[in-house]
């Protein structure tokens, strides 16, 4: 068998393919890198994309001013004034009571109405009394009889001076008997100690009453105490005959005049308070003992000081605070309003308006309806509407 060589076959097995060149791993990184960067860059353009369509947006739709109502900050002199809660006293108040034990026999007023002093009200029984009263005034007579009688005879010395003082014993005896049964029968009957109105009957007849038992209140309502109390801090302001304006649930919208007459000389050690007392005249009688008083004393004037409607302000745990209104010019040469809160250190509230110790100064012009809605430097508009009342005192309820 012949073999015949050629020039291209080779040694080796013809199934056998030459292996393939592996790709550098520099490639890779090259293909990942450029994907990675891609991506960033589509990231941060698509942000920065995103911010200025968001800026563009609200630059161009601007919310509408808020419209607000305005007050002015005025300098003004306040009353200076003291406000405290009490009640009222009556000035003359008893509880009409017997001073002996007795049977009531007679009831001699009408519940309601009233009395002047030293006005029948109850009778006792005082029959044995009038008994004795009667014996003690036959007593007397014989006694002045005697008595007489002794003297024309030591007048004319028939008689001896002795029986003259035995006689003026016996007589002084009777008088002094029967007054002393004048007396108990003056407590069998009871009468009004002053003048003033009764109140509601606490006995009936035939009732046995013990000394002390209450008959009827009487009480005068010409003038009545007013009784409060004020700190320790503010007792230093305080003095007899200072002016008190008083005003009471019954009659609200009335305001009635008084003047300081005592202060308490101690300082309660609990409370640190000092007790006042002010009489109010009561002339229409319309004041009642009892009733719940707001009272304000009106102290010397201070200097004028900064004030803003209470609504203005608006009290917080972290301060309290006003919005003031604050003029800027925009781009287009228009003159714009905002809002800016401004933290402020406020006073006493008198009349519907608060003092502003620090923070504003006289003119400032202040948000005093609607800042519930705003916040610090918020567009605003001058509401044309006109303001609510601001009322002297808040109802109760």
């Amino acid at each position: 068998m012949n073999i015949v060589a050629e020039n291209k076959i080779s040694g080796q097995p013809i199934d056998n393919k030459a292996p393939k060149r592996p790709v550098r791993p520099v490639r890779w990184f090259i293909i990942v890198g450029t994907l990675l960067a891609v991506l960033v860059g589509g990231l941060v353009w698509f942000n920065s994309f995103r911010g200025q369509m968001i800026k563009q947006f609200f630059a161009n739709n601007k919310p509408p001013p808020t419209p607000v109502s305005v007050a002015e900050a005025k300098s003004e002199v306040v009353p200076n004034l003291l406000t405290a809660v009490g009640s009222l006293v009556a000035v003359h108040q008893v509880d009409v009571s017997a001073d002996v034990n007795g049977r009531v026999t007679e009831i001699k007023f009408e519940p309601g109405t009233r009395v002047e002093a030293g006005t029948p009200l109850v009778q006792l029984f005082d029959a044995p009394e009038q008994g004795d009263l009667a014996n003690y005034k036959a007593q007397a007579t014989v006694a002045q009889l005697s008595l007489d009688r002794a003297k024309q005879l030591a007048s004319r010395q028939f008689g001896p001076q002795a029986t003259v003082d035995t006689a003026q014993a016996a007589y002084d005896q009777a008088q002094a008997g029967i007054a002393k049964t004048e007396a108990l029968i003056s407590q069998k009957l009871v009468r009004a100690p002053f003048a003033g109105d009764l109140g509601m009957r606490k006995v009936e007849v035939g009732q046995y009453l013990t000394a002390g038992t209450a008959i009827v209140s009487l009480t005068d309502l010409s003038e009545l105490w007013a009784n409060f109390t004020v700190t320790e801090k503010d007792s230093g302001s305080l003095k007899v005959g200072q002016a008190v304006r008083l005003k009471v649930d019954a009659y609200p919208g009335r305001t009635f005049e008084g003047k300081i007459t005592t202060i308490e000389p101690q300082i309660a050690t609990d409370t640190r308070n000092i007790r006042v007392q002010a009489t109010i005249a009561n002339p229409e009688k319309i004041l009642k003992p009892g009733m719940f008083v707001t009272t304000t004393v009106v102290l010397p004037e201070k200097p004028a000081v900064i004030t803003v409607p209470e609504t203005a302000v608006d009290y917080t745990l972290y301060g309290d605070s006003v919005f003031v209104i604050t003029e800027k010019k925009e781009e287009d040469g228009k003159t714009s309003l905002s809002a800016v809160r401004t933290f402020v250190q406020t006073g006493n509230r008198v009349e519907g308006r608060v003092e502003i110790v620090k923070g504003l100064k006289p003119g400032d012009k202040v948000v005093a309806v609607g800042q519930l809605k705003l916040q610090s430097g918020a567009p605003v508009s001058i509401s044309t509407d006109p303001a609510p009342q601001i009322p002297v005192q808040p109802p109760r309820y």
